[in-house]
């Protein structure tokens, strides 16, 4: 990992405003005020179905797959070998499965129960086998592994039997995901189911179809075409994805936590044709200046996401105060600053937004430095 000082270098606008759209919505869903007063689309879907707060991880696993088409693809015509760039896609892998571990581990680092799998641990992994993928393939190759993918995942999770359930449950803990995690993982689980991991072993073949999904729209970008014809092309595609996730829907529930094959088509749907209208704002109809602070966001997205989750472990870990009227940091900004002035709701919202300012003003300190946190 390293800070880069550089100077502002040609790149797609459209889609660093897209990433900074999406980090900025992660960081409000995940750090609401009190979290017992949360506005329904902010929170995660409780089982199946789904909220605009679980489009945030697909989003970001979609990316990766398009900026990895973008940079590799560029570097590829340029003549650089094909191993030699899969030896820099294992380092920086390596880099965020280890930064992942960091900040479930961070402060006390208790090895009999640190998070093996997590969010920047399911983008690392994801990357590795994207990136596998598009190295070795070409586009017919990228569509068959995605419908192999797919077709595996729905496989083990209708056919494979659960002991104590049989094959086919779905519902929590009886589901083959759940069990694999409980059985491989043990004490390693998600810390707030304890059984299963969210971004577990089994919903991680799923997953990583969701990165090729973004390989296929970076290829899509890089057809030399017309930018509106091929932005055309991004919304066609988008929607017919999300027709064919809700038809899936029908036997395989659209399910973040188990990150079904309905949810992945679904997802990768919804992030082409968000994109594509993201293309068509910015870099058709040309308001740069109105997405300016989602760039700067998107530009330095890693250092956000690690700004945002270990500034939070910290005021979560300061107290003060003793006996009932101890509390930490956190709370007390909360009830001091934020609480007497709003509903519970819309309390909890507020310091939620201005998290997300706080995060936009580190972004754009760094942005203004010209430091870039790159893997």
């Amino acid at each position: 990992m390293m800070v880069c000082f550089m100077a502002q270098s040609e790149r797609l606008i459209s889609l660093d405003a897209f990433r900074g759209a999406t980090i900025a919505l992660m960081v409000l869903v995940n750090t609401a005020g009190d979290g017992r007063y949360v506005y329904a689309p902010l929170q995660h879907s409780e089982w199946n179905g789904w909220t605009i707060t679980d489009v945030v991880f697909p989003s970001f696993l979609w990316i990766v797959g398009v900026s990895m088409t973008l940079s590799l693809g560029k570097r590829i015509a340029a003549g650089a070998s094909r191993r030699e760039l899969f030896l820099q896609v294992l380092r920086r892998a390596g880099i965020l499965y280890g930064l992942g571990l960091f900040l479930y581990g961070f402060p006390f680092f208790d090895l009999h129960t640190l998070r093996f799998f997590g969010v920047l641990q399911r983008i690392a992994i994801c990357y590795t086998a994207a990136s596998a993928v598009y190295l070795t393939t070409k586009l017919r190759g990228q569509v068959l592994w995605i419908l192999g993918l797919l077709a595996s995942y729905w496989m083990l999770m209708t056919l494979v039997p659960v002991p104590g359930y049989g094959p086919g449950d779905l519902r929590p803990d009886h589901n083959l995901s759940n069990y694999i995690d409980l059985v491989v993982l043990g004490p390693h689980n998600y810390a707030g189911t304890k059984t299963w991991d969210p971004e577990g072993i089994v919903s991680t073949l799923p997953a990583i179809a969701t990165a090729l999904f973004g390989i296929l729209a970076g290829s899509l970008l890089r057809l030399k075409r017309d930018l509106a014809e091929r932005t055309t092309w991004l919304f066609l595609a988008g929607n017919l994805l999300i027709a064919a996730g809700l038809i899936c829907d029908i036997w395989l529930p659209i399910n973040k936590k188990l990150w079904t094959d309905s949810f992945t088509l679904f997802m990768a749907g919804l992030d082409f044709v968000m994109f594509a209208m993201s293309i068509w704002i910015v870099d058709q109809m040309g308001y740069k200046r109105a997405t300016r602070p989602f760039v700067i966001l998107g530009m330095n997205a890693i250092a956000v996401y690690m700004a945002s989750e270990l500034l939070d472990v910290i005021l979560n870990a300061i107290h003060w105060g003793t006996g009932p009227t101890q509390m930490s940091l956190r709370t007390w900004i909360y009830q001091t600053l934020f609480a007497p002035f709003a509903s519970p709701v819309n309390a909890s919202l507020l310091y939620a937004i201005a998290y997300v300012l706080l995060m936009y003003a580190i972004a754009y300190g760094m942005y203004r430095k010209k430091w870039f946190l790159k893997v």
